[in-house]
């Protein structure tokens, strides 16, 4: 006899979309009235460090056993990167997966199992950023992150790869594209920030509450439940992806986290690989339709817009996007 449960699902995607949040908007209030230069990103505390690694272990449980685990000095700093290696393919073009704000390689739990099906995957956690990777130099700018994408690539003896990034990894993917086009076969831009056009304006003035940690908690969680679109009874703050994002936005500095830059026309237009993009069709962060049009200026650009789906589309239509990127990677060996 089986028994059902009433009351809305309980979903990982809106307690996802809404930490992320939290963190892009916090970052970018932080920005505004900063006036000191770059700094390193760290932990406040060494209990913080450790809270931290604990959600990180738990979360990464969710994740298909990786096939290899390395660490990579770059000039900024160690970069933690995961391999999972496909046993008959393993000499076709990988993939390389760049994390959202403050997700940190487990984002990918729900993408991976289809990825690593097809061929060979790499999941950086991003320097500057929650995750393992460890800055010890300061990045003056995007160029900066760039760089040390491209050095990770080249000691992991990647020359040729599809980049993947979603939310400020699509703003970090995009600008490695601009500098070191010839590394990359395709790009895969999901829902990137401040890339396509600036955050909407809309998005900033709602998210003004949730950086403000004087008022009061049950005011912050209403303004991203107005972002996300989101009923309470759909959050599941248990989640351990989502417990881990929300130990991390509250206990890691991001000072050396460069925000991405908006492309201009030229340097859409300059884009020489195949490029994919995919836009959300509620609580864009990208910027919606107008950044579907912008993406409309690569000469090889892939754009769509994806139905019913908010910030965190990656997970939350996982099995039919991974199916449209390995058709979309297959076309470009």
């Amino acid at each position: 006899m089986s028994t059902r449960t009433t009351g809305p699902r309980r979903r990982r995607w809106p307690t996802v979309l809404l930490a992320v949040v939290a963190a892009v908007s916090t970052s970018g209030l932080v920005l505004l009235v900063a006036a000191g230069g770059p700094g390193v990103g760290h932990f406040r505390t060494p209990e913080a460090r450790q809270a931290y690694d604990d959600a990180y272990t738990d979360a990464m449980a969710g994740l298909p056993e990786p096939t290899a685990t390395h660490d990579v000095a770059t000039s900024f700093g160690t970069v933690r990167a995961y391999a999972w290696v496909h046993p008959d393919d393993a000499d076709a073009t990988p993939v390389v997966l760049l994390p959202g704000r403050s997700a940190a390689t487990p984002m990918w739990a729900d993408n991976l199992p289809d990825l690593v099906e097809h061929r060979t995957v790499y999941a950086f956690d991003t320097l500057g950023d929650t995750g393992l990777s460890e800055q010890t130099v300061a990045m003056r700018d995007v160029g900066d992150a760039a760089r040390w994408v491209d050095e990770a690539l080249a000691d992991l003896d990647l020359d040729r790869v599809h980049l993947v990034g979603h939310s400020q990894g699509g703003g970090l993917a995009a600008a490695v594209a601009v500098r070191h086009p010839d590394r990359l076969a395709s790009l895969t831009l999901l829902e990137p920030v401040m890339t396509l056009g600036m955050m909407p304006l809309s998005v900033i003035l709602t998210t003004i509450p949730v950086s403000l940690p004087f008022l009061p908690q049950s005011w912050r969680e209403s303004a991203l439940n107005r972002i996300g679109g989101v009923s309470d009874d759909e959050v599941d703050p248990g989640d351990p992806l989502a417990r881990m994002i929300a130990v991390g936005s509250e206990s890691y500095s991001s000072s050396g986290l460069p925000s991405p830059s908006v492309l201009s026309d030229a340097e859409l237009g300059a884009l020489p690989m195949p490029v994919y993009v995919a836009i959300a069709s509620d609580s864009s962060l990208a910027g919606g339709e107008a950044a579907a049009d912008k993406a409309r200026l690569i000469p090889d650009a892939q754009v769509k817009i994806w139905p019913d789906t908010t910030h965190s589309l990656p997970m939350q239509v996982a099995p039919a996007l991974d199916a449209e990127l390995e058709t979309f990677w297959s076309a470009h060996p």
